[in-house]
């Protein structure tokens, strides 16, 4: 009500008043909702910030560790060893019982073969490729150092070129040798079927089972290779079709001229 004498209050002022009162109300629920919500503004402006970087971390760990080219045995890390395998192309065979080896992680899924090429010339390959010793196997030695080759050490090389030679195979390893070469079990595929190439050279009588004492690498198929070795000595395979006395493994043979080597030079 408004009183009729002394009063400086009109409609218009009381109506004014209840509109500040009514936006100040306004204005109060309004600061309580910033203030709650205040920590996730926050946090939305600080999440590309801090998730960018963490993203692009985890892209290099995956690039490092999955997709990054090895060139060579001494760009493997240790980390690999019996945790990891390595796929590739083998470029060349030049030992019963060894291989060079063109890394190409990811396979034909990242383009080898069809986009990205692999090098075939020895000057494009050369500290390009990664040398691989077969695991668990021990072939006829070649002639080299002035020593004779070893019977069938030329039909064993063949055979290895033959098989996995410009073919894809991935390398499960296990160690780095004295010689600078990556040990490891080797698998290539055979038409449909996933083949140990280590196994299928034992079966075929083009190599023993490794028989050094120190440092033999057999994956956990020890007792399959020797297996395999039986079975190719009881056919006559390969390697064990001359005269058992006539034999000498390839074991044997390093031995004795590692034995003449020390007597030419006295030590």
């Amino acid at each position: 009500m408004i009183w009729p004498f002394g009063s400086r209050n009109t409609d218009k002022e009381i109506e004014k008043k209840l509109k500040e009162a009514k936006r100040q109300q306004i204005s109060w629920t309004d600061t309580i909702t910033r203030i709650r919500s205040a920590p996730f503004d926050a946090a939305r402006e600080w999440a590309p910030v801090v998730l960018f970087p963490l993203a692009g971390m985890a892209v290099l760990q995956i690039y490092a560790n999955y997709l990054r080219r090895i060139p060579g045995s001494a760009y493997v890390r240790p980390n690999f060893f019996r945790n990891r395998s390595i796929f590739g192309r083998v470029t060349s065979v030049g030992d019963g019982d060894n291989f060079h080896l063109f890394h190409t992680p990811g396979g034909r899924i990242l383009g080898w073969g069809w986009l990205r090429k692999v090098p075939e010339a020895r000057k494009e390959l050369k500290d390009r490729t990664i040398p691989i010793r077969i695991a668990g196997v021990d072939a006829p030695e070649c002639a080299h150092f002035g020593r004779p080759a070893q019977p069938f050490s030329a039909e064993a090389l063949m055979w290895l070129r033959d098989y996995i030679n410009k073919r894809n195979v991935r390398a499960y390893v296990y160690k780095r040798d004295q010689y600078d070469r990556i040990v490891a079990t080797v698998y290539t595929r055979r038409w449909l079927f996933r083949k140990d190439v280590g196994l299928e050279m034992i079966k075929a009588g083009m190599a023993t089972t490794y028989e050094a004492k120190q440092g033999a690498e057999f994956g956990g198929r020890q007792k399959i290779y020797e297996k395999a070795q039986t079975k190719a000595k009881q056919k006559r395979k390969g390697m064990w079709s001359g005269k058992t006395t006539d034999f000498e493994s390839p074991r044997a043979y390093k031995t004795k001229w590692a034995g003449v080597a020390k007597e030419k030079t006295g030590t």
